[in-house]
């Protein structure tokens, strides 16, 4: 069968009408209002649903993964739930088991959790997100997943991933030269602000000692919108699809990248300072550990991917959505690079160390 109509058919079988048909009855909720609040028809599918029984909602979510990864994110989930931190818990069906299998897709139903996303113009739920975050891994070092579940392990060594990227962003430079087209153009006039950020972050990610990178279970997509306040300003960690035992500067970084890289923080350094003093509240962090939050926090992250995509597929791709899409992730490189020298001197000072 062709992969476009397969497709097709998944969104057919996705509707509100068949989930309700041939999923809800297996939690007795049948007679419950339902609606789809999201789908991705990608190859990693995806649906979530709204679902209203007189006084209580719930989550109903497809999910894009194995039953054994579905049972490591279970395990995940009951085990910081054990430790009194806030997660929607994976419910039961009528045969006690965590999961609907409907025409080979995965469904699982958790309690709808009603509040507000993380603001990142809040530097009280800023911090009070970082201090969780910590929290979470504090409790989770021993973490072992239920007999069953495939155990997510990452430990992606940063050096050798910054030095790959690194030499695409030179291959990069080269075309743009021999094309000199518009999207090149762009490039060439803020190579050498993100070739700066780049060198930070190699030249850091070089002297990094992984064995001194502590590890823990991590969330590995911990941003505003996994992140619910509710109206007890009580914080929700929700979403835990992408959980894997990593290390814990991998989960710190991804969640400091999203919230600094935007317009209103523009690469604030206090506000990264204080958000990583919120964290060592509870856990705290080595030189390699900073060094490992420099590396990430300094590569032009946009600025690679889109100069490798875009020159990878010249010949397919929509050359003015790839030079807008360029222009706005070189917006604040320099805010970037002026942020990564900062906290440069920042983590030098502290550790009374020279790093670059």
């Amino acid at each position: 069968m062709p992969y476009s109509v397969k497709k097709h058919n998944n969104h057919d079988l996705l509707s509100e009408e068949n989930v309700k048909n041939y999923v809800l009855p297996h939690y007795n909720l049948e007679y419950a209002d339902i609606k789809r609040v999201k789908f991705k028809d990608t190859d990693k599918q995806r649906a979530v649903y709204k679902i209203s029984d007189t006084n209580q909602n719930y989550c109903l979510k497809k999910v894009y993964f194995s039953k054994e990864d579905l049972l490591f994110v279970y395990s995940a989930v009951e085990w910081i739930f054990r430790y009194d931190i806030n997660v929607p818990r994976i419910l039961s069906t009528n045969t006690s088991s965590r999961f609907v299998n409907y025409n080979n897709m995965l469904f699982i139903l958790t309690p709808w959790i009603d509040g507000e996303k993380c603001d990142y113009d809040n530097k009280e739920q800023i911090l009070s997100s970082m201090y969780n975050l910590s929290l979470i891994h504090s409790k989770c070092k021993n973490f072992i997943p239920i007999s069953g579940s495939y155990t997510r392990k990452n430990f992606n060594d940063i050096y050798s991933s910054i030095k790959k990227h690194f030499e695409q962003i030179l291959n990069c430079s080269n075309l743009a030269f021999k094309y000199k087209d518009r999207f090149s153009k762009e490039f060439l006039e803020h190579f050498d602000t993100n070739l700066s950020l780049a060198k930070v972050s190699l030249l850091t990610a070089a002297s990094i000692h992984n064995q001194n990178l502590s590890t823990s279970l991590c969330h590995l997509d911990y941003v505003n919108k996994n992140i619910i306040f509710d109206k007890n300003n009580n914080i929700w960690t929700i979403d835990f699809d992408k959980c894997s035992i990593d290390y814990c500067t991998h989960d710190i970084s991804y969640a400091l990248r999203r919230c600094l890289k935007r317009d209103n923080t523009g690469w604030d350094i206090n506000l990264a300072i204080d958000s990583l003093e919120s964290y060592e509240h509870i856990q705290k962090l080595n030189l390699d550990e900073f060094k490992y939050i420099l590396c990430y926090l300094s590569f032009p992250q946009k600025f690679w991917k889109l100069s490798r995509d875009y020159y990878n597929n010249m010949k397919k791709c929509n050359h003015n959505s790839f030079l807008y899409l360029l222009k706005n992730a070189v917006e604040n490189d320099t805010k970037q690079l002026e942020f990564s020298l900062k906290f440069t001197k920042y983590i030098e000072g502290r550790f009374n160390t020279k790093i670059i």
